[in-house]
């Protein structure tokens, strides 16, 4: 599993007030350097730089945040992540080459946005993830997000973009309200080599536990990220400090895997009494994502 670092986000306390202040003489690029560092020391293989909506400076601020990242860590792929177009721009027009190609993050499928923004990831030869939000939101099933990513994927192909450098997120909703949408993200995860064959997929993994205590979610986010991979999930955007997430994802938990794996296939086949009390968590917490066992706070101790 790929992993896109998620730390450096203008939603954190401390990384906020760097990418808030206003004048660049006044800004600590040690604070982003460090951080960027400790996210390649845990693992991850990317970087997303999240300025969120940078309306007032952002044309400035993002090639800024980039420059001082790649001084950091040289060669390792970023995400530019904005809602201003303009600032992505300005973001690209600095980044240097990488082991990967580097990613816009992200493009909805609305003309408005992505008439604009696949130009974009042509002229400057960027991946991009096409986010399955069209004119009327949330999609409500996996047919709805399958008929979006033809229609984004068409445009890309045609603006001379293959599948190849396009990320599709159908998007990842809070299990604790939306739990039916869990199932439609894995159903449509799977669609995609035949939708678009050679296209990969991604998702902000940490959406499945938006909502439950602070102590359910890096339960929620493990597991779902295992019975994502199960339907050809290739990325997540990732908690960095999340090192058992990690630890599964590059692969050396595969107990966990097998576990979850057979309890997609037929969690009847499981005798939980069999489990340790660390996999029976994870049992619990895959019949809660299915529906199986009615959301609670308290599952885990059912």
């Amino acid at each position: 599993m790929i992993l896109f670092g998620e730390s450096l986000n203008v939603i954190s306390n401390v990384i906020g007030k760097v990418f808030k202040e206003p004048d660049p003489s006044k800004r600590d690029p040690e604070v982003i350097q460090k951080e960027v560092l400790r996210q390649k020391d845990k693992g991850m293989d990317y970087i997303d730089i999240n300025l969120g909506p940078a309306k007032k400076f952002g044309v400035e601020l993002m090639p800024w945040v980039c420059n001082v990242v790649q001084e950091a860590v040289p060669g390792m792929p970023l995400l530019l992540d904005s809602s201003n177009i303009d600032a992505i721009e300005a973001g690209l027009k600095v980044l240097k080459p990488a082991d990967q190609p580097h990613i816009i993050n992200s493009i909805m499928v609305r003309p408005a946005r992505y008439e604009k923004m696949v130009p974009l990831a042509a002229q400057y030869d960027a991946d991009f993830i096409a986010l399955m939000w069209g004119p009327e939101g949330l999609p409500r099933d996996e047919n709805e997000r399958a008929a979006l990513a033809v229609e984004l994927l068409y445009f890309a192909n045609e603006a001379g973009i293959p599948n190849e450098k396009i990320w599709v997120d159908g998007i990842v909703t809070p299990v604790n309200i939306q739990q039916p949408q869990a199932i439609s993200l894995m159903n449509f995860t799977a669609m995609i080599e035949d939708i678009a064959p050679g296209a990969k997929t991604t998702c902000g993994l940490s959406n499945i536990s938006n909502g439950p205590p602070d102590h359910l979610r890096p339960i929620l986010n493990q597991t779902y990220m295992v019975m994502l991979q199960k339907h050809g999930m290739k990325s997540v955007i990732s908690d960095p400090l999340d090192d058992q997430l990690t630890a599964i994802a590059k692969g050396k938990r595969q107990d966990i895997v097998d576990l979850i794996y057979k309890v997609m296939d037929d969690s009847s086949s499981v005798d939980p009494s069999s489990l340790s009390e660390e996999l029976l968590a994870y049992y619990k917490t895959v019949r809660v994502i299915l529906g199986e066992t009615l959301y609670s706070d308290s599952w885990l101790e059912l």
